[in-house]
């Protein structure tokens, strides 16, 4: 694992090997992974479960969702809301009606918005382009998902989705506001 001076630096370095990574090699770690989630006691106990609509390399969770829905779980996911600087959660019926959003982000349409309250949520899947040992997570620097996973009830399980490269020792900068997950899966 190797130390970063800097979040942006860190970031820069972890998304240049997100996007140049082969995309059947990515394809087969987010298996991985995605058994790794399903296996989790608190996934299988859950019945709603909020995912991100993965893009740009990430741990791809479409073929998760796909498969939630079929054992019957109800998915969510977020949609930003830029003018005022959050997420919102909403309830995914056809995950073939997203459009690209804010970011160049999959997400529902304004029609298909319906949205999903955080005491109806039993399972956050959170994005991160690197995670730490203490389960911190560096984001693409908007804060919108720290400004979420605070409001969340302590309850709620969180879980960050990282291939092995995406581990680091620490996250430099750490601040106040800065929110950590309560579990990372990683391959």
């Amino acid at each position: 694992m190797i130390e970063y001076a800097t979040k942006q630096e860190l970031r820069d370095k972890i998304l240049t090997i997100l996007r140049n990574q082969k995309e059947e090699d990515r394809l087969a770690k987010s298996l991985m992974i995605q058994d790794k989630l399903f296996e989790m006691r608190e996934f299988r106990k859950s019945g709603t479960v909020l995912f991100y609509a993965s893009f740009d390399g990430e741990v791809d969770t479409f073929e998760m969702m796909k498969k939630a829905k079929k054992i019957g779980k109800k998915i969510g996911l977020p949609v930003v809301v830029r003018e005022k600087n959050k997420i919102m959660p909403t309830f995914v019926e056809y995950l073939d009606n997203l459009q690209e959003g804010v970011f160049g982000i999959k997400q529902p349409t304004e029609r298909d918005c319906k949205p999903l309250g955080v005491n109806e949520i039993d399972m956050v899947i959170v994005p991160g382009i690197a995670f730490d040992k203490a389960k911190n997570r560096l984001g693409r620097g908007g804060g919108y998902y720290d400004r979420f996973l605070c409001t969340l009830p302590s309850h709620i399980s969180t879980v960050g989705l990282a291939f092995d490269f995406q581990m680091i020792d620490h996250i430099p900068q750490q601040k106040e506001h800065d929110f950590p997950v309560s579990h990372v899966l990683v391959n």
